[in-house]
């Protein structure tokens, strides 16, 4: 088991390299930050003490460098925007995005679980054909659309629920739901899929010939197995909705780590866009890491393999 974990960790640390590397390389080919902090009117005098302020003049390895080791700091600059470090506009930013995550994700599996299993044990019934058509409509719909057909109804027409901004619990309910839609279909659908190929297997078959109550072949048997699947998913599911949906966040006007980006990308604002960017990396290396580590001790083949 320690072997194992210890190539997920080699192969999460080799993918942040990756990840670094790309977004230096990206933030090098969008244009020269000298030339966006001094606009078009610049001398040459003031455009290269600028190069060498930023340390632009330097090779391009040495640069790579100096930004991996301001990394490992936690160090992104400061902001050429908003005049404040990067970091700590980050910082601020966070606890938004955490909150509203969080609360899609409860929703999604309080939701997508449930209704999945019982549309797979309530096979081809009104229960199926209505997680079905939730799937579906889940997985087809766009958030954004899904954002403002609820604006509409809830904010406009009703007025019983706020459609932008940061407040109280009312304030997430709308956001929240329209972060979880894709979740929970993808829940429902795979949950419903899961549960069918183990209701079908031979030893649920076994447990039912030997009589068993119904009710304790599928929570007690086959439930313990069909979770796997969904155990991935969720934990994949969490990272996403960690690293924020730009779509939802800039449609009720939240103040998160995805609001955060697009503003940074608008105004070249890169310190603001490596930060965003290499956060959201690291969320969702983490939480496959972690996704992994758990998997393999609820099943043991993977980590034997």
């Amino acid at each position: 088991m320690q072997r194992f974990i210890l190539t997920r960790v080699i192969q999460a640390i080799i993918t942040l390299l990756l990840l670094s590397i790309a977004v230096f390389l990206s933030v090098k080919l969008t244009g020269d930050p000298a030339v966006y902090m001094l606009g078009p009117e610049q001398g040459r005098i003031e455009y290269e003490m600028m190069r060498k302020q930023l340390g632009l003049d330097r090779p391009i390895v040495v640069q790579y460098f100096d930004f991996l080791t301001d990394i490992l700091r936690a160090d992104f600059g400061k902001s050429h925007f908003l005049e404040r470090p990067a970091r700590d506009v980050l910082i601020e930013r966070f606890p938004a995005t955490i909150q509203l995550a969080v609360a899609a994700f409860i929703l999604a599996v309080a939701v997508g679980v449930p209704l999945g299993i019982l549309s797979a044990v309530k096979r081809d019934t009104v229960f199926d054909n209505f997680g079905k058509l939730f799937a579906t409509l889940g997985i087809a719909t766009p958030n954004f659309w899904i954002a403002i057909m609820l604006i509409l109804f809830f904010g406009a027409i009703l007025g019983w629920l706020p459609t932008f901004g940061r407040g109280g619990i009312d304030h997430f309910i709308l956001p929240a739901f329209v972060l979880g839609w894709s979740a929970m279909a993808g829940m429902v659908r795979l949950g419903r899929s899961s549960m069918l190929e183990v209701l079908d297997s031979e030893y649920v078959k076994f447990a039912r010939i030997k009589g068993l109550r119904e009710s304790l072949v599928v929570w007690k048997h086959a439930l313990k197995n069909a979770v796997i699947p969904l155990l991935t998913f969720s934990g994949l599911t969490l990272a996403g909705l960690l690293n924020g949906s730009v779509a939802v966040e800039v449609v009720f006007a939240w103040p998160g780590i995805g609001r955060l980006m697009l503003q940074g990308i608008h105004t070249r604002d890169f310190p603001i866009v490596s930060a965003t960017v290499m956060a959201s990396g690291l969320f969702y290396i983490v939480s496959a890491l972690l996704v992994d580590i758990l998997y393999a001790y609820v099943n043991p083949r993977i980590r034997y393999e």
